[in-house]
């Protein structure tokens, strides 16, 4: 199947390991800077590899090399556009988070992408950690009960240095804030496990340690679903001095569980009411990562190769992507707007944020 990558910056080395461990055929990658293209490939050997070509243009890439699976890389603001030129050509994509900036931009993803028969997978690639996967499956064998409540705790580090790598960082129109950027893994896998169906949020976010950013360094939520659980939602980047952990805690009336490490890639609690010896190899459990990012990427591809070739949806498809969205510009609506926001959101956007913390 051959593959291109458009973008190739902080996170494309995921991209290019992940098409690799899955034997795709790297045929273009694609950035306004040639210096980042010849950097990601130099990181694989891929370097003097003549027959990956080289683009700052996606729209001649996409088609002069007619791929069968793009990923878009690229900084947020642009993943929407992005996506929907390479859907109008057929060619199925995977988006990095956020997959838009707003709720009409996530909804003509998915529109289009049913409406023209195009595979769309949201880059959510935490629901592959092998703790989440075994959370997922205890969940989805009733062994919970009836869910109580839970939270994410995202609490990690970026200093100015980070920021002053790309100039689009923090900024509403191509980021967002911690809740956008570093926190929506998180906060996906929350709305995911308790149910999807949210009913309302109350949200805040302050920027304490970031001034020279448009948005938020920290943020916090209540949310309340509508199978009667709720959950808290904290983000931050004011960790001092590195990463804390991501921390995912689902309460039910038989089962408890706490998905910790820096990227909810480790089990530190696992108590179900109906115990049995297998469980006792899920305590302590620990995946080892090379980064925060985890090692998702790989089994987020294949999953996507099987979608098209077996011509089924995604596992994380385009409404996991819009969904995961939606939470995080609710949180943000409800700082605006100073009170509680009901879902679903017809509309809103990172840039209805605009002069927040002027």
């Amino acid at each position: 199947m051959k593959y291109a990558l458009i973008g190739c910056g902080r996170i494309s080395t995921n991209h290019i390991k992940a098409a690799l461990n899955n034997g795709l055929e790297i045929v273009a990658v694609c950035d306004l800077k040639p210096s980042h293209m010849e950097d990601v490939l130099a990181k694989h050997g891929l370097e003097k590899d003549d027959s990956i070509a080289r683009y700052t243009d996606y729209r001649l890439m996409l088609v002069e090399k007619k791929p069968e699976l793009v990923s878009i890389a690229t900084e947020s603001g642009s993943h929407a556009r992005i996506a929907l030129d390479a859907i109008n050509l057929g060619i199925p994509v995977i988006i990095e988070k956020p997959m838009a900036m707003s709720i009409s931009d996530a909804e003509e993803i998915i529109r289009r992408s049913k409406e023209r028969g195009v595979k769309v997978s949201a880059c959510h690639q935490n629901r592959f950690n092998v703790a989440v996967q075994k959370m997922r499956r205890a969940l989805e064998n009733g062994r919970f009960g009836a869910l109580s409540h839970g939270s994410i705790h995202v609490r990690w580090n970026r200093n100015k240095a980070y920021y002053d790598q790309a100039p689009w960082r923090g900024t509403w129109a191509e980021d967002g804030g911690t809740l956008m950027n570093q926190c929506i893994h998180g906060i996906d896998l929350l709305r995911w496990t308790f149910g999807d169906e949210v009913e309302e949020v109350y949200g805040t976010t302050r920027q304490v340690q970031h001034p020279y950013l448009e948005a938020e360094d920290v943020g916090m939520a209540v949310v309340k679903f509508k199978n009667g659980a709720i959950a808290t939602i904290e983000g931050t980047v004011n960790v001092y001095p590195r990463n804390l952990e991501e921390t995912l805690y689902i309460f039910g009336e038989k089962g408890t569980v706490k998905i910790g490490g820096t990227s909810t890639n480790n089990i530190d609690v696992w108590d179900f009411a109906d115990e049995t010896e297998m469980d006792a190899e899920n305590k302590g459990l620990k995946e080892a990562t090379s980064n925060v990012y985890g090692n998702g990427h790989t089994s987020l591809f294949r999953d996507m190769i099987e979608a098209i070739e077996q011509d089924r949806e995604p596992y994380v498809d385009a409404v996991a992507g819009r969904n995961a969205l939606e939470l995080v510009l609710a949180i943000y609506k409800s700082r605006k707007e100073g009170v509680p926001v009901k879902l679903p959101l017809t509309d809103f956007s990172t840039m209805d944020m605009v002069g927040t913390f002027d």
